[in-house]
């Protein structure tokens, strides 16, 4: 079963679940913004760029990005999923 440690009282901070598989996920409590690694520093880390890119960073997606990914003429309900998807 996972386990969590936070300190809700100010609702600012990270959360830390400890996951039955090994892995710790970090959520930020004020955003609700989680992901997670095999150690706290990774999960923080990928935390931090999960953060920056939900509050606009990053680069929008491009055609020539949708087309790389195999996902330029996908539509909803394609039945064929792109190959980095199987």
């Amino acid at each position: 079963m996972a386990s969590a440690t936070r300190d809700p009282s100010n609702g600012e901070g990270v959360e830390f679940i400890h996951e039955d598989d090994g892995s710790i996920t970090a959520k930020d409590i004020e955003t609700g913004v989680a992901s997670f690694g095999d150690t706290k520093a990774e999960a923080l880390r990928m935390l931090a760029e999960a953060i920056e890119l939900h509050e606009g960073g990053g680069e929008p997606v491009t055609d020539e990005d949708l087309e790389e990914w195999g996902l330029d003429d996908s539509e909803p309900g394609d039945e064929e999923l792109p190959d980095f998807m199987k």
